[in-house]
């Protein structure tokens, strides 16, 4: 059987849509591409006899998976939020000691204990529940509910 430049162009897109039905970590893309080089060299007749195509097919596909993936995966990481902290700023904290205002003291919020800084302005006693204003870093800031 011989293999015509857009056989390796099917099977690179083939195996591209496969990657994107896949939770995979980006390992079958990099077989697509190195099918769709295949399918270039092949085009522009320098892709050589079937045995020649199926060694470039493999070793193509191993460089840019060597060396493309971990970047791919680094920008994706990027791109990702890492703002799950944002999403505790509304949520109720409940103050663990008495915090006057403007003072660090102990809230405990979705079952993890937190140092607080009461940014209101009266103080916050034991157990009464508290709205979070802001996180900052490891510090919570939090008001009294409803002020």
């Amino acid at each position: 059987m011989e293999m015509q430049w857009w056989h390796w162009a099917v099977l690179g897109l083939v195996l591209g849509l496969l990657e994107l039905a896949t939770p995979g970590g980006f390992f079958i893309l990099f077989f697509g591409i190195g099918a769709l080089l295949v399918s270039l060299l092949s085009l522009i007749g320098i892709g050589g006899p079937l045995w020649l195509q199926w060694v470039l097919f493999g070793a193509l596909s191993v460089v840019t998976l060597f060396f493309f993936r971990d970047p791919l995966l680094r920008r994706m990481r990027a791109a990702e939020r890492t703002g799950l902290i944002d999403s505790l700023t509304a949520d109720i904290a409940v103050v663990k000691e008495d915090i006057p205002p403007g003072e660090v003291g102990r809230a405990e919020l979705r079952g993890a204990a937190w140092s607080a800084r009461n940014v209101g302005g009266v103080a916050l006693l034991r157990g009464q529940r508290c709205s979070v204003r802001k996180v900052d870093g490891l510090t919570l800031h939090i008001t009294a509910e409803g002020a």
